[in-house]
């Protein structure tokens, strides 16, 4: 039935966990409402009511709505959604990023896929998603191989509807298949945390879109898993450790082939400079001052993170950017010790600088490769320390010497303040990450306090 006996109310703030505001009308004596994430979407909702009610159109007594408004929409598809999302990331996000909202955008739409005849396995529509469908340019900007073709011509057929995440047993079943790995294992926390982060985020896109009415991720009661965010102090190294280790790296692949000479400069940048990996890769003969003794600097502004061709807008391996979380003319000048400055004036005569100028470089002159430093690493490890303390933790990865260079600074007693801006990090994430590697400091408070009491004594 059809009738001009509509009332419509004023728009009402809902005081919810997460707020949002209600329309409220009524046609016939028969109440209708809807809900919005924004009091901006609710008004518009609301003067499209009253539009209708002015142009003396008829409203419908089962669904409440004017014919004008009246008309189904078709549901976007979950596939189809978050390809349109990823075309929005993409242009501005790091190559890295690019990585990890592929791999959460792939997860998701596994979890999506209505049973279909026809259906490929796992694999071939995960390397479809991965490799060439969450992937710029778009499968229809650049010719797919027949078989890439087919999987993704079935995924857009099975991709369940966008809406379906508006059904709360639909959302939690999604979150809680991010805790799992391929194998059937638990996730690590920081993977669901960052998948969960991309879905949250894809989600509220939708909501701008005017796909979505509310985000119905953040809806959902779901225990997020923890994160530790502090360094574990069995990974740092001490003084005497760190040195026999960088020794270890030049014994690595021989004298004559240098394979682990040419990276003892790299491995001394991030324990006697506390620099990042991506860093001390990047690092450029011009940028650094190496006095014949005493202390030197080098001033960094270029990183080149290891990422993948995909990733990347050159098409090259590494990216070439400015510093971590940073404005890209940032820089930072980083006082550096005599045993660096000694490190590197030795790496400069014995094998120069690449064409560009880089201090650290493969046989063949390009970046040198993050897997090609880590093994050398593991191999370095085996010669330096013992058994027990090479199946252990300590310094397993060439990160853990700036962790170990940071805690040793910290223990020197050196100011948190300077630490911090050798490092390029803020206080607070300083001391939050290396709580746990501050020896000492304990014992320093007991005697304080001590000695404080023995005077009232």
């Amino acid at each position: 039935m059809k009738s001009l006996d509509v009332k419509v109310w004023g728009v009402r703030k809902r005081d919810t966990k997460t707020p949002s505001y209600g329309v409220r009308w009524s046609v016939a004596g028969n109440v209708f409402s809807d809900t919005f994430r924004t009091k901006a979407l609710a008004d518009h909702y609301r003067a499209k009511l009253m539009r209708a009610m002015r142009d003396g159109e008829e409203f419908d007594t089962v669904t409440g709505l004017p014919a004008s408004l009246d008309k189904v929409k078709v549901s976007l598809s979950w596939y189809d959604f978050a390809r349109r999302y990823l075309s929005m990331k993409w242009p501005h996000a790091a190559p890295n990023t690019r990585d990890g909202i592929n791999e959460s955008l792939t997860s998701v739409t596994m979890q999506l896929l209505d049973e279909r005849a026809g259906r490929p396995s796992d694999q071939e529509i995960r390397r479809a998603l991965r490799n060439w469908a969450f992937v710029l340019p778009q499968p229809e900007d650049r010719e797919l191989p027949d078989d890439v073709q087919g999987v993704l011509h079935w995924v857009s057929k099975a991709s369940r509807p966008l809406t379906d995440l508006t059904e709360p047993a639909t959302a939690r079943a999604l979150l809680d298949s991010l805790k799992l790995k391929l194998d059937g294992t638990a996730a690590a926390a920081e993977t669901v945390r960052r998948k969960r982060r991309t879905l949250v985020n894809a989600a509220n896109y939708a909501v701008d879109l005017g796909e979505l009415s509310e985000n119905p991720i953040t809806a959902v009661r779901w225990q997020k898993p923890k994160v530790s965010n502090q360094v574990d102090p069995r990974v740092v190294a001490n003084p005497e450790q760190a040195r026999n280790l960088l020794t270890a790296v030049s014994y690595v692949g021989g004298y004559r082939r240098a394979r682990g000479r040419r990276l003892v400069g790299l491995f001394a940048a991030m324990y006697f400079g506390g620099l990042r990996p991506a860093e001390a890769v990047g690092l450029v003969e011009t940028d650094l001052v190496l006095p014949d003794s005493g202390w030197g600097s080098a001033l960094l502004h270029r990183t080149r993170p290891s990422a993948g061709r995909q990733w990347t807008d050159s098409g090259e391996t590494h990216d070439d950017r400015g510093l971590k979380n940073r404005p890209r003319e940032d820089v930072r000048r980083v006082p550096i010790p005599p045993q660096l400055v000694t490190e590197l004036r030795e790496h400069l005569d014995t094998f120069g600088t690449a064409e560009d100028g880089r201090l650290f470089y493969s046989e063949k002159g390009s970046v040198v490769p993050s897997s090609t430093y880590y093994r050398v690493w593991q191999e370095a490890r085996l010669l330096a320390l013992p058994p027990a303390l090479a199946a252990s933790p300590m310094a397993s990865r060439p990160y853990d010497l700036r962790h170990s260079a940071l805690s040793t600074w910290l223990n020197a007693g050196v100011d948190p303040t300077e630490v911090a801006e050798r490092a390029g990090n803020s206080v607070q994430v300083l001391l939050t990450r290396y709580a746990k590697c501050l020896d000492g400091r304990q014992e320093v408070a007991n005697r304080r306090i001590e000695d404080l009491l023995r005077e009232y004594e």
